[in-house]
């Protein structure tokens, strides 16, 4: 299995800690964000990976080469406009259609940005004995944009608000008609089948999310993943740095 870690994004919300270094290259408890998550895939054992790049592109490929890329294959896919999830993504494609790897073999697609005690190998489980085209890792939390799932945990639709129940909130953007919508939270962390690759009709800078939108209103099979018993953080601002510190040293 592969993978691919986003982190070519600026970072705005560690500032000023991005002020001088990409997100990738902040440290929680003297650990990068790219070493943790690099380290929480090769435990999965998934040692090839390509990481997309921008913001200060050139100190996470030096960074890794002075850390012999941790014992890993990682290739590097640089961008030199910010593409996004889905452009990044698809700029990096050829990675998991090389000829060396199997056709059907799914790969991780993981923000450098999140931390988490998420059982990869149950949710790459979960994913093929559903024989879903992605499958993306789901909470039940507060959040500004909820993704909208039937009973069948099926991709539906979206909304964006300030809660659950907020009255400010959006109406929701609905793809597949259900009786029954549960909001869920992204976890930032998705299995996807290479299937899906030549999928990605669009061009230039786009979010992966509306694809699988509309993917589902293809009646294609974009799943929730439960990970309600996993520990997990987003690390988007320097008060999560401290607040996840605890985590790395179980």
């Amino acid at each position: 299995m592969k993978a691919m870690i986003l982190a070519a994004g600026l970072g705005t919300r560690l500032r000023p800690l991005t002020d001088t270094r990409p997100k990738a290259l902040v440290e929680i408890g003297g650990r990068t964000l790219l070493e943790i998550a690099l380290t929480r895939l090769r435990a999965f054992g998934i040692t090839e990976v390509i990481a997309n790049v921008h913001h200060f592109a050139d100190m996470v490929i030096e960074y890794l080469k002075a850390n012999n890329n941790f014992g890993m294959r990682i290739e590097i896919s640089r961008e030199d406009v910010l593409l996004d999830t889905g452009g990044g993504l698809k700029k990096a494609a050829w990675f998991f259609l090389e000829d060396s790897n199997p056709p059907d073999e799914p790969f991780l697609l993981h923000n450098v940005d999140v931390i988490s005690t998420i059982d990869f190998q149950r949710m790459l489980h979960f994913h093929k004995e559903n024989h879903a085209l992605a499958t993306l890792a789901m909470q039940t939390r507060e959040t500004s944009r909820y993704l909208l799932f039937n009973d069948q945990l099926q991709l539906c639709g979206r909304r964006v608000g300030p809660g659950s129940t907020d009255v400010n909130a959006q109406e929701p953007e609905i793809v597949r008609p259900s009786p029954h919508l549960q909001p869920l939270a992204f976890c930032g962390i998705h299995v996807i089948s290479p299937s899906l690759l030549p999928m990605l009709t669009e061009e230039g800078v786009f979010s992966i999310i509306p694809c699988y939108l509309r993917l589902a209103a293809q009646g294609e099979k974009i799943l929730a993943f439960r990970a309600d018993q996993y520990y997990w953080r987003d690390l988007g601002r320097p008060a999560d740095l401290a607040q996840a510190v605890f985590l790395l040293t179980e």
